[in-house]
């Protein structure tokens, strides 16, 4: 069933359905669940000492994960209600197809799971509940965008910046996650390094916008520091997303194998490839194509990350 046949007296499940296959598409959920892999693998080659764990509940973990992740589109829905109505009256929530009812109840369920999640994990109250319940502080902040909104919503950097400080807290309780109580180490921190990193990268690409697509209604980046100044960033960002990939494998394995940098080499290039042609002829095909490469090196060097640790540490795979 297509949005454009849905109606109120189709089932809520089918209006809920094409609601996420327009916000919150269920292919997203490879890169959640690749982030908590990715931090799984990171801070377990800190403490294996025969094998990194795989287990059941890294699906959980994963479950989880996208649950967050859930909840903060189902927050930005909200937040940014009035102001979609105005520029995307289509959309299945705009046209009114689910209302905002809906999305606070699946925000609710998420929330409740990771609580309840987390509360598992610590057997009551401990490092698991403390990181998650930080988390959602900045998360409940991000929501009422720190209480300056209009402020924030001209300056569109800061905005991202403290928008995008939520990541660490992420990685953090992701972290505890797949490892109760684990301490702050280096390999830590350089995920939570990356994990930033990446998530900046996209967000500037996603909001770098080709010149048809320009609205005085919708900020962007290209709006602030002009199309080929955003491009120039992104391409920034890509390269320190790079540096910081080398960095982490570094800790974790000493000198990266030939193997991790050619893959790692071949998708950067294939992302200053495609930015470099956005930034000759920016168009909005372009820019979609930007997201797609982005997206990919992301993926690339976290699945890459997995890799060494699961190669140089071996795997001790636990059903239970």
């Amino acid at each position: 069933m297509t949005t454009a046949v849905l109606t109120q007296a189709a089932p809520l499940s089918s209006r809920l359905w094409a609601w996420m296959q327009e916000r919150f598409p269920v292919a997203n959920a490879l890169l959640f669940f690749i982030l908590y892999l990715t931090t799984a693998a990171v801070v377990r080659s800190v403490t294996a000492d025969s094998g990194l764990s795989i287990s059941l509940l890294d699906l959980s973990g994963c479950l989880v994960t996208w649950s967050f992740f859930l909840l903060l589109r189902v927050f930005d829905e909200h937040k940014d209600y009035a102001l979609d109505c105005q520029n995307h009256p289509q959309r299945v929530l705009q046209s009114g197809l689910i209302t905002l009812g809906h999305l606070k109840a699946l925000g609710v369920t998420a929330v409740l799971a990771q609580l309840g999640y987390s509360l598992w994990l610590d057997q009551g109250l401990g490092q698991v509940t403390f990181s998650w319940l930080a988390l959602m502080g900045w998360t409940l902040l991000m929501g009422k965008e720190f209480f300056i909104g209009d402020w924030l919503n001209r300056h569109l950097t800061c905005y991202a910046v403290s928008h995008m400080l939520v990541m660490p807290l992420v990685v953090f309780w992701l972290a505890n996650l797949a490892e109760p109580g684990i301490a702050l180490s280096l390999e830590l921190k350089a995920m939570i390094l990356l994990a930033f990193i990446s998530g900046f990268c996209f967000e500037i690409t996603r909001k770098t916008k080709g010149p048809e697509e320009e609205r005085d209604t919708i900020e962007s980046y290209s709006r602030i520091f002009g199309t080929r100044g955003s491009a120039l960033l992104v391409i920034l960002l890509v390269t320190a997303m790079l540096v910081c990939q080398l960095w982490l494998l570094f800790l974790l394995a000493g000198t990266p194998s030939t193997w991790a940098l050619i893959v790692l080499g071949a998708f950067y290039c294939l992302a200053l490839r495609q930015l470099s042609a956005f930034l000759s002829a920016p168009s909005a095909a372009l820019r979609e194509k930007n997201e797609a490469v982005v997206a990919l090196d992301m993926l690339a060097g976290y699945a890459v990350i997995i890799a060494v640790s699961l190669i140089t540490h071996g795997v001790a795979v636990h059903l239970s």
